[in-house]
């Protein structure tokens, strides 16, 4: 791997800044890199100019994942798999809060100085805003997902700024795949990483179209998710919850508010990363966790007592489910709603669940994102999409164009 140092302080020495370049162009996921110095070092690190997955899964994780073993294809390298959820649950946060305890837990203990964590701005609760947080305060005032687009590595100067040497990092596939490249150019002592599955995210005017054309009142939503019982639920102001059958999405509105770099990502479970907490591979009301490494289980283990865990489960079949969803979204068809709901409820008592669930979600989306990328991007198709992708993708019959 070539050597980002020098490029990168010969940058700053001359006081360079990346003035909004952005070498992904379409596909760029604003993950914040090309807003530093570190810009120089993007055609290695960006994970839509250079895929490289199983190299960097290697050097983080001590191997590839082995392409025999269905759980390693899916879910990436890992060393232990189960589903949580606090005893005690952080009030306001998304789901139970264990995400924002694990970084409270090690800021405490002075295991990190700093916790690269995604706050709201003041203006805007959609609008994300990078920090380094120093206190469990500015941790805590990070909770609940921020559904667009994240610029979270733009701090990576402050890091060399602030003389920080011991570091914990919460972000999403692209985010650290990044960040991974540029590991060792970082002059850190130690490197933690926490992450969280990421499928469909949007810019911020996406976002408004989402809600204006799905939720009653998308000026009350706190934040949304796609839950496993086959229905979006959204969080309002007063508390409330309000769902949303899948099927009764309107695809042709909304087919295109989702961003290139989104559709063209093959990294929904966050592969890189030492502990990913979730909610997918989970039934419903627990969340999913995947223990990668050594890191990632001493994370997990500062924790530990906080938390009921249960073992994870498989149930039932996502395949003809996911063959019909291909054509499906190809044609823009939406269900009457009273037809969604009733598919929902069906699918929801007799669909997949659990890890079964996950493999659904993963299949769904990694056979819209190959057609994506063939359609749009042909020459970067065999390069981009990484062999663990095709071999799920293989599973099903796609159309020719």
């Amino acid at each position: 791997m070539t050597s980002l140092q020098e490029p990168a302080k010969h940058l700053k020495a001359k006081g360079m800044k990346p003035g909004g370049r952005r070498p992904a162009k379409e596909l760029c996921s604003e993950c914040g890199l090309c807003d530093t110095y570190y810009i120089h070092y993007v055609k290695e690190a960006c994970a839509f100019l250079n895929q490289q997955i199983a190299e960097l899964e290697a050097e983080a994780h001590g191997r590839r994942r082995n392409l025999d073993n269905w759980d390693d294809v899916y879910f990436g390298v890992h060393q232990d798999m189960m589903q949580a959820k606090k005893k005690q649950p952080i009030e306001g946060a998304q789901w139970t809060g264990i995400v924002s305890t694990i970084a409270i837990e090690m800021l405490n203990r002075g295991l990190v100085e700093g916790v690269v964590c995604v706050q709201n701005s003041k203006e805007d609760r959609f609008q994300p805003q990078p920090i380094i947080a120093r206190t469990p305060e500015e941790i805590l005032a990070a909770k609940v997902n921020k559904p667009t687009l994240s610029p979270n590595l733009s701090i990576l100067e402050q890091i060399e700024q602030s003389n920080l040497k011991k570091l914990l990092v919460i972000g999403v596939g692209c985010q650290i795949q990044a960040l991974r490249a540029v590991e060792k150019e970082l002059g850190l002592e130690k490197l933690y990483v926490l992450g969280t599955p990421c499928v469909d995210n949007v810019t911020r005017a996406g976002l408004q179209k989402f809600l204006e054309t799905t939720s009653k009142s998308p000026d009350t939503v706190v934040y949304y998710e796609f839950m496993q019982d086959f229905r979006v639920h959204f969080k309002h102001e007063d508390g409330s919850v309000e769902t949303v059958p899948f099927f009764g999405l309107n695809t042709k509105e909304l087919k295109n508010i989702f961003a290139p770099s989104c559709l063209s990502c093959f990294d929904y479970v966050n592969s890189l990363a030492d502990l990913v907490v979730g909610y997918m591979g989970a039934t419903f009301g627990w969340q999913w966790i995947v223990v990668r490494n050594e890191t990632g289980q001493f994370m997990l283990d500062l924790v530990r007592d906080q938390l009921d865990t249960q073992p994870v489960i498989a149930q039932g079949n996502r395949k003809q489910a996911v063959q019909q969803s291909i054509p499906a979204y190809d044609k823009e068809v939406t269900l009457p709603m009273w037809a969604a709901k009733l598919m929902g409820v069906v699918i929801d008592k007799i669909g997949p669940r659990g890890l079964e669930y996950a493999r659904f979600s993963i299949d769904s989306h990694f056979t819209r994102n190959y057609l994506y990328v063939k359609r749009n991007h042909p020459e970067k198709l065999d390069a981009h999409v990484p062999d663990f992708a095709k071999k799920i993708v293989e599973q099903y019959h796609l159309p020719n164009s």
